[in-house]
């Protein structure tokens, strides 16, 4: 034969498919997927029909789990042992199984995820329940078929004379399926199957009105009904575990929280573990101790609190941040007739019942059979024991056996079975007690034909068999339902109080863009001075806030973007320290610069809005609430034009007026109401109309004619005039002016631009930062009060070599 002949072409991608392909099929049907008959994997029906098959039944005594294993290993299931053993394991932890199939002697592992002991050292036998899945095997129930060598048969589906699916649940990933079926109450099962019987036609709502839900061994609170009506109509669905907790009153005024059970697959150990970090990292205050005093009388986990520490918040917090609550995804996938079909409750349910039409019939058959045999012998004896004396003639005129039985069918009409039942009859069955009892035994396998013969004739005596011995599993191994459902889920909203502890501080931001935080303690220590907070050299304080530790900082830049900042994120100093850069803060771009910085306590409140005024006259107001986010980056806050930039913002509760000022002296007064409220990423409407060459410097807030407008023009020169001289015009016209610029050249020039305009109606004081790193601080009343459209004085003394860089109001001790 050449080498042409050995070899054939073939597509590398058809030969993976096929191959893939039949490497799929395998893992669904032969490992990773439940039966819908009896909810068991095949490695799970392997070992309990070892078990079986080997007489390790609950009236025995424990067995070395290593013979089990070898067993199935030997004869059914030719894979590792570890993947045996470990399908045996979790069969036995009750807080795995709502009832073990295997009942466990021996290191069987524990809710802290210890493994189990190896093999050789722990026993194990079949539990009371398993049995009933194993029930009727003998009577031809179900079809068995070869093992994988073909020296033995197993079965291909277990009896399973209770829903096994669903009441004991299953877990598993394949290729391209997963399934995750959980746990439910053997008695709400059996009901919802007796129901189904009853009325074929039922609806998914009365179901639910029978089967609660999941219920899980390990208990717990499960929230969300809607999640699952989902599951139960299409077989996907989500709800939430929570663990069932208390707060209990100490001696001391102190509290502690207990928890007495943890949601379904959750590892305790794990649980403890990650409650402790967050005591160990302060990331709650309030924790003293966390202790896991679980033991034989149960799980019991101790949460210890600090005196006067808010109990509820903490557990809120809790139940967010750890495995105290978790989310359950159910996805219901179970082979039916050979493959993995999505299911609901209804389709579970109508399966199981199928096979259980099927399990009766066959058994019901085969006990039909092995009656109507017994009769048939019964009545031979009984037809001999009338011919006595003839029978015993005819016998013992025979040759040998085979002659006997011949001449018994010959001479008096036996069947060759009547005959050879006749010849093994023993001699104290001649008597009248067991001639009497013959009789009688052959009138009770009569009734029990008619019986067997009216279950198999009739579909309604058949499902009634099948409903009482539902019931019967049900009475012997009922339980109470060990989950709590609650429909709402409820959303657990936790105060920044219990991860914070609240603290009034300062918050300063300097002009080069220094940030820090500062408790009173230091401030006050420092020598309790406003204005001596710590910066380099040139450098000035731009932002000075009071306030608390749980408030959150809304930090507006030029270009338009917002960044939320809580308070206790801000990096903490000493008063006479100089911060550090708020770029290691927050990701502000190099190009862009600080506009507003505004602390805020919340963002629920419906009456409190942002206003935004830029260089170019645009002015934009948004409701608060837009402004929530949970994310660090920058977001686009209001857009701003090429050429333009955000000069002002102002937390309003949208009742005052706004007050424009620009550069060149114009000004204009509107109702802050004439702005409409619109998204947050919108550009805003014209406020004032400004020449080309010209553009705001200051935005204030009226309310009321009381008061003063303070401006202050860029050669230092003041003056004050009355609001109520600022009449109240429409938005976007072009103002009226609001200071007179001398000209000419005997003139001495009070300034060509205006530079910053204050409202005042308490004296206070303003410092000016000169670009020669002077300060110059003045009262706000040294300032002349005059017309409106008047000259001022000068207050700030600017030289030809000096200008002024900024004028802000003095912070108030």
């Amino acid at each position: 034969m050449s080498m042409e002949e050995k070899y054939l072409p073939a597509l590398l991608e058809e030969v993976v498919g096929d191959r893939f392909g039949r490497y799929s099929k395998y893992i669904i049907q032969d490992r990773a997927i439940p039966d819908v008959r009896d909810g068991l994997k095949p490695v799970q029906r392997r070992i309990l029909y070892a078990m079986y098959d080997a007489g390790n039944t609950p009236d025995k005594i424990y067995r070395k789990s290593a013979k089990t294993v070898g067993d199935v290993m030997g004869n059914y299931h030719p894979h590792g042992d570890s993947s045996i053993y470990e399908g045996m394991v979790r069969m036995a932890q009750p807080w795995k199984m709502g009832h073990v199939l295997i009942d466990g002697h021996g290191n069987w592992g524990s809710q802290d995820d210890d493994p189990a002991a190896a093999m050789r050292y722990t026993e194990a036998r079949l539990s009371e329940i398993a049995m009933e899945l194993l029930r009727d095997l003998e009577k031809r129930t179900v079809l068995f078929k070869d093992n994988f060598d073909n020296t033995t048969k197993e079965p291909v589906v277990l009896p399973s004379r209770y829903p096994n699916l669903l009441v004991n649940g299953v877990s598993g990933i394949s290729s391209g399926f997963a399934t995750e079926i959980p746990p439910h109450n053997l008695r709400e099962i059996i009901d919802a199957c007796i129901a189904f019987i009853d009325k074929p036609d039922i609806t998914l709502e009365e179901i639910m009105g029978i089967v609660k839900g999941p219920d899980f061994p390990t208990g717990g609170i499960i929230m969300g009904e809607d999640g699952i009506r989902d599951a139960y109509l299409s077989g996907k669905g989500r709800i939430y575990i929570r663990a069932k907790t208390a707060i209990e009153d100490m001696r001391g005024g102190k509290q502690q929280i207990v928890i007495t059970e943890i949601p379904y697959q959750v590892v305790k150990s794990r649980l403890v573990t990650a409650m402790e970090n967050i005591r160990l990292e302060k990331k709650v205050e309030g924790i003293a101790e966390v202790r896991d005093e679980s033991g034989r009388n149960g799980l019991r986990i101790v949460i210890e609190l600090k005196k006067e520490a808010d109990a509820q918040g903490i557990l809120a917090y809790l139940l967010k941040k750890t495995d105290l609550q978790v989310t359950y995804n159910s996805n219901m996938v179970a082979i039916v007739n050979k493959t993995p079909r999505q299911l609901g409750i209804k389709e579970m349910l109508e399966a199981y019942i199928q096979h259980q039409k099927e399990v009766v019939t066959n058994r019901s058959q085969f006990d039909l059979e092995k009656a109507e045999d017994r009769a048939h012998v019964l009545e031979g004896l009984v037809k001999a024991l009338n011919i006595l004396d003839e029978v015993i003639a005819a016998i013992k005129a025979s040759k040998n056996r085979q002659d006997a039985q011949n001449n018994l069918v010959a001479m008096f009409g036996f069947t060759e079975r009547q005959a050879d039942a006749i010849l093994v009859l023993q001699l104290y069955r001649l008597t009248n007690l067991e001639i009497t009892s013959l009789e009688k035994e052959l009138r009770d396998v009569q009734k029990t034909i008619a019986y067997l013969r009216g279950i198999l004739g009739s579909l309604k005596k058949l499902m009634s068999v099948i409903k009482d011995e539902m019931g019967e599993i049900r009475k012997k191994f009922g339980i109470d339902r060990r989950s709590e459902i609650q429909g709402e889920v409820e959303e657990l909203k936790v105060n920044l109080e219990v991860m914070v502890n609240p603290e009034d501080v300062f918050v300063t931001l300097s002009n080069e863009g220094y940030l820090k935080r500062t408790s009173k303690l230091s401030f006050t220590r420092s020598g309790g001075e406003l204005e001596s907070s710590g910066v380099k050299g040139g450098d000035y304080i731009r932002f000075l806030l009071d306030v608390n530790t749980i408030e959150s900082l809304l930090i507006f830049t030029k270009r338009g973007q917002y960044y939320l900042l809580p308070v206790h994120q801000v990096p903490e100093y000493k008063w006479k320290e100089n911060g550090t850069a708020i770029v290691n803060v927050i990701p502000i771009p190099k190009e862009d610069r600080i506009a507003a910085v505004i602390p805020i306590k919340g963002f629920d409140d419906p009456d409190k809005s942002l206003v935004f005024v830029t260089s170019k006259g645009q002015v934009k107001r948004t409701e608060l609430k837009e402004y929530m986010t949970n994310r660090s980056g920058g977001i686009v806050a209001c857009k701003v034009a090429e050429q333009d930039e955000v000069i002002h913002v102002q937390l309003s509760d949208n009742t005052k007026d706004i007050l424009l000022v620009s550069r060149l002296g114009m000004s204009i007064r509107f109702r802050e109401q004439e702005v409409n409220t619109m998204g947050r990423a919108a550009a805003g409407v014209r406020g004032i109309a400004l020449k080309a060459d010209d553009e705001l410097v200051s935005a204030e807030w009226i309310y009321g004619d009381e008061g003063e407008v303070l401006v202050i023009s860029d050669l230092g020169f003041a003056k004050r005039s009355l609001v109520v001289d600022y009449l109240l015009q429409g938005r976007g016209g072009k103002g009226i002016p609001t200071f007179e610029f001398k000209e000419g050249k005997r003139v001495k020039p009070n300034g060509s631009a205006l530079i910053r305009t204050f409202i005042v109606k308490m004296d206070y004081v303003i410092t000016a930062i000169m670009s020669s790193g002077e300060r110059v601080r003045f009262s706000t009343e040294r300032a002349p009060l005059e017309d409106r459209k008047s000259q001022g004085k000068q207050l700030i003394p600017v030289t030809k070599t000096d200008f002024i860089l900024e004028v802000l109001r003095a912070p108030q001790s």
